[in-house]
């Protein structure tokens, strides 16, 4: 069941384009101090049972050099919140305007519960498994945020309520886009 929906998510985000062929990793809180985690380098939209990697959530393993580079951004989500799954997309739209913005407000009606999503890591060095602190104090009060320029980091009680906050914001980010670029053309 648990392998089906890491499939299932992974597959999602790569055919909405949330993550390129391979990038994003996503994780689940299995108790116990211990997670499961996407490989390094592994396909989300293709993703093999050997792709899915259990180890701690405090403390290394033989398992930990095989997870994901995110792992520990992953691990400080999880310690800082009562998150039971993390999913980190790179969507295109909101990269693209987490570099103009400091914040995304989308006012669509459906996607209004998104509320105001902050940017973080404005002058700060983002790079692949660091800000783990700061990504994780900010979902204490949000169900996603924005990395300057590296993508999303989404929780929810599993990888499907993870997914729909990562798709949710990229949709909102396209219509922002478009508002933009057709204020622009009057």
């Amino acid at each position: 069941m648990l392998v089906t929906q890491f499939k299932e998510t992974g597959k999602a985000l790569f055919t909405r384009s949330l993550v390129s062929s391979h990038s994003g990793n996503m994780s689940v809180r299995l108790g116990e101090g211990r997670m499961m985690i996407t490989r390094r380098g592994s396909q989300l939209g293709a993703l093999r049972d050997q792709d899915l990697i259990t180890t701690g959530i405090e403390f290394d393993d033989d398992q930990t050099p095989l997870a994901s580079v995110e792992l520990p951004v992953h691990r400080a989500i999880l310690k800082a919140t009562g998150a039971g799954a993390v999913v980190h997309a790179h969507p295109p739209h909101a990269i693209a305007l987490s570099m103009t913005e400091t914040e995304i407000v989308s006012e669509q009606a459906e996607l209004y519960e998104l509320g105001k999503i902050p940017v973080l890591g404005w002058n700060q060095d983002v790079r692949p498994g660091c800000l783990g602190e700061v990504i994780a104090e900010g979902l204490k009060t949000q169900n996603i945020v924005l990395l300057y320029g590296h993508g999303t980091f989404a929780i929810g009680k599993d990888l499907e309520e993870a997914y729909k906050h990562t798709a949710g914001l990229e949709e909102a980010c396209q219509v922002i886009w478009l508002v933009k670029t057709l204020r622009k053309a009057k």
